[in-house]
C-alpha cells in the first residue's frame, strides 16, 4: 500500500467557529464568507471559487456547475439553503463582473489573498490547525463521508477519476474509530 499523508480536517465544531470570525456587515466579510462556505458546502477548490461566474449558478435551486475544474473536468454541485441565502445576499451587492468574487473595484482576486485570508481566520477562531483553502475542502469531503457513508458519492462531489483518490476520507474517519474505540468503555469493572 502506498504511504499517503492524511490531511488536517476542521471539527464542526472548529469550522462553526472559523466561520464566526467574519463580519457579514461588511462587503468583503460577506464576500470572504461566502467564498469559505463553498469551499466547507460544496467542496470547492479555492481556484474553482475564484473562476466560478454568476451565471454557473442556479440561484433557485443551488446548483453550481463547475467549468474547467482540476484535470478540465466539469462537475456539477449543490448548496444548501443556508449558504445559499449568503451567495444571493453577495450577488445583489457584489461588484460589476461575469465573475462571481472580485475585489471590491471588480478585478479578480489572487489566490495567495484566500490563503492569507484564511490562515487569519483560523487564527482568530483559536484553530491551532496549519489551515490552508484546501483543509475546508477536505473537511467538506470528511463531513460528507462521515453522513452519508458513501465514497462513490464524495468521488463525485470532488470531481475525482479515482476513487482511489477519495479514499484518504476513510483513512481520517478510520483513525477517529481507533481514537474512540481505544477509550470505549476503558474504565475498569469491578
Amino acid at each position: 500500500m502506498a504511504k499517503f499523508r492524511i490531511p488536517e480536517v476542521l471539527t464542526p465544531e472548529e469550522q462553526e467557529k472559523f466561520l464566526k470570525t467574519f463580519n457579514k456587515k461588511a462587503k468583503t466579510g460577506l464576500r470572504n464568507y461566502v467564498m469559505c462556505r463553498l469551499m466547507l458546502d460544496a467542496g470547492l477548490r479555492c481556484g474553482e471559487v475564484l473562476n466560478l461566474k454568476t451565471n454557473d449558478v442556479d440561484f433557485q435551486t443551488g446548483k453550481i456547475h463547475i467549468k474547467q475544474g482540476k484535470g478540465s473536468k466539469d462537475r456539477i454541485v449543490w448548496l444548501n439553503e443556508e449558504a445559499l441565502n449568503v451567495l444571493r445576499k453577495w450577488r445583489e451587492i457584489k461588484p460589476e463582473s461575469e465573475l462571481l468574487f472580485t475585489t471590491l473595484k471588480g478585478e479578480p482576486i489572487e489566490p495567495r489573498y484566500i490563503r492569507a485570508m484564511v490562515k487569519r481566520k483560523a487564527k482568530q477562531a483559536g484553530i491551532n490547525k496549519d489551515i490552508h483553502p484546501h483543509t475546508l475542502r477536505h473537511s467538506f469531503a470528511t463531513d460528507l463521508y462521515r453522513e452519508s457513508k458513501n465514497l462513490r458519492l464524495v468521488q463525485k462531489a470532488l470531481g475525482h477519476s479515482s476513487i482511489s483518490t477519495t479514499e484518504i476520507y476513510t483513512h481520517i474517519i478510520d483513525e477517529e474509530l481507533e481514537k474512540e474505540m481505544k477509550f470505549f468503555r476503558s474504565k475498569e469493572v469491578a
